[in-house]
């Protein structure tokens, strides 16, 4: 079973179908059992970075998750957690949006940003528990982690393997890019989170968009894939591939890790 997102380039014509879809496993074509779309529920984490040095503002990152709290949809909730070197709970599982907007005065700068472990924690806590869930976490963050125990190749590794899809909310580098000896970049941590688990990359100076298109696209445009693998090599990870016809856009995990 798959998450995929995918809409025709011009959003008409109805719902994708698993006749206008090829999936590769390790480079190989499979057969399509099922492809349906999911409209259900999504359960949201929104990981917001804390720490002391990001170059945001903390009016900036409050703006940036309300928005989210007002463009769910119905049956949807929202998780906000903020980092640094711990993970807390700023606002547990709600749809109340105003009770969200009065947490989000919790919110101070503090301290080095683990942002892999507090993905890691995220997992743990919070979505490993509803499996059946859609499962989602937004990090509002530049990507920058400085201190996790947690590498970024098993935070990774561990979001692909629990189907959870990463949509970023990007801050500047406060780095300005500067090569970095034991971890990746923080744009290619940003990058690499949303690409390998099918999400996408806004800006923080656009809030609103962010979450709107994030929403809607949770909401109109995930479907579920579901293909047996004719090539697995057991305890193997394996290159996942699913592409459209022409005119259709679809994004998905990149990797299926071993069971």
């Amino acid at each position: 079973m798959v998450g995929v997102v995918a809409r025709r380039d011009n959003n008409k014509g109805g719902p994708v179908t698993s006749k206008e879809l090829s999936v590769y496993d390790n480079g190989v074509e499979q057969a399509i059992r099922n492809f349906t779309p999911d409209p259900s529920p999504s359960r949201i984490v929104l990981l917001v970075d804390n720490s002391l040095t990001i170059r945001a503002d903390v009016a900036k990152l409050e703006q940036a998750a309300r928005e989210f709290a007002y463009e769910i949809y119905e049956g949807d909730k929202l998780l906000i957690v903020g980092y640094d070197e711990q993970a807390e709970i700023v606002s547990d599982w709600t749809d109340n949006a105003k009770a969200i907007e009065s947490s989000l005065k919790l919110f101070r700068k503090k301290g080095q940003p683990y942002l892999f472990d507090a993905i890691r924690a995220v997992v743990e806590e919070a979505l490993r528990p509803m499996p059946s869930q859609k499962r989602i976490i937004v990090v509002i963050s530049d990507g920058l982690d400085r201190g996790s125990k947690a590498t970024f190749e098993q935070t990774l590794a561990e979001l692909q393997s629990e189907n959870i899809v990463v949509y970023a909310v990007q801050a500047i580098d406060r780095t300005r890019g500067a090569i970095r000896r034991d971890v990746p970049k923080p744009k290619v941590v940003i990058d690499k989170l949303a690409e390998g688990t099918g999400g996408q990359i806004f800006s923080i100076e656009e809030p609103s968009v962010a979450a709107k298109a994030i929403c809607d696209e949770l909401r109109q445009n995930r479907y579920v894939l579901s293909y047996i693998p004719s090539n697995a090599v057991f305890g193997q990870a394996r290159s996942l591939l699913v592409v459209g016809n022409e005119g259709i856009t679809v994004r998905s995990k990149s990797m299926q890790q071993p069971n």
